[in-house]
This record gives structure tokens, C-alpha cells and sequence, in this order.
């Protein structure tokens, strides 16, 4: 009984002294990642009253968010009773494995960063880039979401997008539309060119004061004379202006009476006796 009673008074003894540190420990994690997710929400709609760049918000937060948890696990594990020089020691072996297993993984981090200080693309912009078109939906640490005209999420490494060419069809205002339509060799190339500029100079959504419309003969073709017309417009403008113009054009066209040929080849036929 008295062994008994000293291995009970042992573990008492233990738990006191470690069971509340442990509890206190877990208490702390719990409001301590409480506490970050606040702070984390209230950054966010600080960005957003300051009037702080789209772009610049989900990827603080991330960053936030990581920075405070690793400072929070660091702390509990100090009133655990681990010595920090170990584990600091531990964690930057640890780091060093975990960072050459994830080059690719940092490289976008990296690829993030430089990103958000270039600008080569921002929340909102229509890009081109590794093969996908689409809106910027949000720039992360480590991706970048598109979203395509057909309304599929895309979501794309940074790496490559901060490397390798993209296009930006939001970087500037207005854009030129070059459109090609192909007449016969019989056709009037002025009538046609007439007929052009004025589709063009009754579109309200055409720019004419500083680039006005042009109609120029872009190639004399196997099949048809190629006709070159250059419009600007602004960049809100431009596939509405796109589809308008193709159709409009046909229509116009085959009421003045000029034709747009296809592909054709002339076969001779000799009787050669």
C-alpha cells in the first residue's frame, strides 16, 4: 500500500507539475489561433479601406497568416520546455531538406513576390499566358486563379507566369481590331474600301479622332484581294466590335454585289493524240 500510495503522490506530484503546463499550452494554441484569424480578417478589411492594390490583399494575408502561426508554434513549444537553440538547429536541418524537395514550390513563392512588384499583371486583367486565357481572379504566395470567358477556374504556378511571356490585353486602354476580308478580282477595291470606312465612321464604339479607320490592300492572294481594315476602339470594346464587324461586313457585301471568294483552283484539261 505504501508503494502504492508513493507511485500515486509521484504522479500527482508529475501532473501538477507538467499536466498544467500542457493544459495551459493547449489553451494558448487555441486562443493564440484565434487571436491570428482575427488579426488576419482585420488586416484584410484594413487593405481594403486603405484602398490597397487587389492584388496585394490575398497574398499579405497568406503571408500574415503563416508568419503569426509560426511565431504561435514556436512560442507554445518554448512552454513545453524545448530549448529553442536545438530546435532552431533542428528546424533549419529540417528546412534545408524540406527547401531542396521543394524547389519548385519556393521558386513560386519567389515567382509571387515578383509578381507583386513588377505588376506585370493585376486582379482583373485579361491575360494569355502557359496556354490559358482568362480574367485574374486572385494572385496567391504560391498561384495565380484565372477565370475563363467559358467560366472555368484556372489556377497557374507563379513561377512560370513571372519567367515566361504572358500577354495583357488590360495593360492599356485601347486596342487595335486589324480585320482581313478577301474580294474577288473582279471586285471594286474602292467600293469595298468605301464601304468599310463607312461601317466604320457610323460606330459610335470606333476611335477617329487620334488613329482614324484604314483600309489598305494587304496581299493580292491565290483566290481573292486581301483587304486590310484598321480600327481602335476601347479595349472594353473589342470582341463586341470583333463579331459585329465579321457579320456586318458579309452583309454589306452581298448587297453591293461583291463577292468573297473561296479557295478555288482552275483545272485544263489537254487531249494531247
Amino acid at each position: 500500500m505504501e508503494n502504492i500510495q508513493e507511485v500515486l503522490d509521484r504522479l500527482s506530484s508529475l501532473f501538477i507539475r507538467y499536466g498544467m503546463k500542457f493544459l495551459l499550452t493547449i489553451v494558448v494554441l487555441i486562443v493564440g489561433l484565434i487571436v491570428i484569424k482575427w488579426i488576419t480578417r482585420a488586416l484584410v478589411r484594413l487593405m481594403k479601406k486603405s484602398n490597397v492594390n487587389e492584388s496585394l490583399i490575398p497574398f499579405l494575408r497568406s503571408l500574415t497568416n503563416i508568419l503569426l502561426k509560426a511565431m504561435l508554434i514556436i512560442s507554445v513549444l518554448s512552454m513545453v520546455g524545448i530549448q529553442m537553440m536545438s530546435f532552431v538547429a533542428v528546424l533549419g536541418a529540417a528546412g534545408l531538406a524540406v527547401g531542396m524537395a521543394l524547389q519548385g514550390t519556393l521558386q513560386n513563392f519567389a515567382g509571387g513576390v515578383m509578381i507583386l512588384l513588377f505588376k506585370p499583371y493585376e486582379v482583373g486583367d485579361f491575360i494569355e499566358a502557359q496556354g490559358y486565357m482568362g480574367t485574374v481572379k486572385e494572385i496567391q504566395i504560391f498561384t495565380t486563379s484565372l477565370l475563363t470567358p467559358d467560366n472555368r477556374k484556372v489556377i497557374i504556378p507563379n513561377s512560370p507566369l513571372a519567367t515566361n511571356a504572358l500577354t495583357n490585353f488590360s495593360a492599356m486602354p485601347t486596342r487595335r481590331i486589324d480585320f482581313s476580308f478577301g474580294i474577288g478580282y473582279e471586285d471594286d477595291i474602292d467600293k469595298a474600301r468605301e464601304i468599310l470606312l463607312k461601317m466604320a465612321k457610323e460606330d459610335d464604339r470606333i476611335l477617329k479622332d487620334d488613329n482614324p479607320p484604314e483600309v489598305m490592300v494587304e496581299a493580292l492572294a491565290d483566290s481573292s484581294v486581301n483587304l486590310k481594315l484598321r480600327v481602335w476602339l476601347n479595349a472594353s470594346d473589342y470582341w463586341g466590335v470583333f463579331f459585329d464587324f465579321t457579320e456586318n461586313a458579309k452583309k454589306r457585301f452581298d448587297g453591293a454585289a461583291i463577292s468573297i471568294p473561296y479557295p478555288q483552283q482552275d483545272v485544263h484539261l489537254y487531249n494531247h493524240k
